[in-house]
């Protein structure tokens, strides 16, 4: 509609101050011709917005002008209030200033809106955290936090997963994340991206040099590549398997993502699939089914999980 892309141009304008009438255009999806048109209703509603042509023009926006957020859609106030389940501003610190700052956007809001944002608030709650997970210790959170806002090296103290002693590590961080309620420093370590668990950093002294990042790297750039070197399947061993229906679900829900073949369709009490797991001795995990699964084939992981069931039985014979 007219009076939203009127309403984004003045509000990008107030951000950026001069914009391209090219870039306008392509990011509110219209012709350049219409961005003009919206800049000449936009002064005759008393709006200080000038197009200035030539190589280093733009359209304009008088400095220190500012509007206040009347414009918003009544989507567009609910979204904003969905922030107000966000754990993760409670994490960082921010959630006394985000409660002020959506009382504020309340009190701007349009009278007919106020209510359905109310109500997303009442309403709606998301909880990123996963079942019985531990918090993250707010220090470590807050030391690395303060690193990445003033672009600093960060001396880490950390303990990898299974490892009875910290190592220390200065790295370059590029920022923090935040991937289904857990927390993770996105950073450099000689010049090569690593991904660092928040809740493993023992300690976190940040230096006096500044940081150094890779040219042409961002946050986003770097979390893409770390994220797919976390997801990356290594090649698999695959097992063959029955479960009994009954317990279908729950196989699927605790190992869904190692099932590269869906069991088919059927009414019987078994159902096969194939599931693929790094290397055989993983597929022990699958003991907490007891008999109500069976690995068909290899041969070598079904004797790997007689093994297993051998010692358990040994440790309670």
């Amino acid at each position: 509609m007219k009076s939203d892309r009127l309403l984004s141009i003045l509000l990008l304008l107030q951000t950026r101050g001069q914009v391209p009438a090219t870039e306008l255009a392509e990011r509110l999806e219209v012709s350049v011709r219409t961005i003009y048109r919206d800049v000449d209703a936009l002064s005759a509603a008393g709006i200080p917005v000038w197009a200035e042509r030539g190589r280093h023009g733009g359209i304009n926006l008088l400095p220190g002008y500012r509007t206040d957020v009347t414009g918003l859609t009544g989507d567009e106030a609910r979204a904003l209030f969905v922030l107000s389940t966000q754990a993760s501003h409670e994490a960082l610190g921010l959630g006394d200033a985000l409660a002020s700052a959506l009382r504020k956007v309340m009190a701007a809001l349009p009278a007919p809106h106020r209510p359905a944002a109310e109500r997303t608030s009442e309403r709606i709650l998301i909880d990123p955290a996963r079942w019985m997970q531990q918090p993250v210790g707010a220090s470590a959170l807050g030391e690395l936090q303060q690193a990445v806002f003033t672009d600093r090296r960060v001396l880490l103290t950390y303990r990898h997963s299974g490892a009875a002693e910290a190592n220390e590590y200065t790295v370059d961080p590029y920022g923090l994340v935040s991937k289904a309620g857990v927390w993770y420093l996105a950073a450099d370590l000689d010049a090569a991206p690593r991904l660092f668990r928040v809740d493993r950093v023992r300690a976190a002294a940040i230096g006096e040099d500044p940081v150094l990042r890779r040219a042409g790297q961002t946050l986003a750039s770097v979390w893409a590549v770390l994220r797919e070197q976390v997801e990356r399947v290594p090649d698999d061993v695959l097992l063959r398997a029955r479960v009994r229906r009954s317990r279908l679900d729950m196989l699927l829900r605790i190992h869904g993502p190692r099932v590269s073949e869906p069991p088919a369709p059927g009414d019987g009490e078994w159902a096969e699939l194939t599931l693929a797991f790094p290397v055989v001795a993983a597929a022990r995990a699958l003991l907490s089914f007891g008999a109500d699964l069976e690995i068909l084939a290899p041969s070598e992981a079904r004797a790997e999980l007689a093994r297993a069931a051998t010692e358990v039985a040994e440790v309670y014979r």
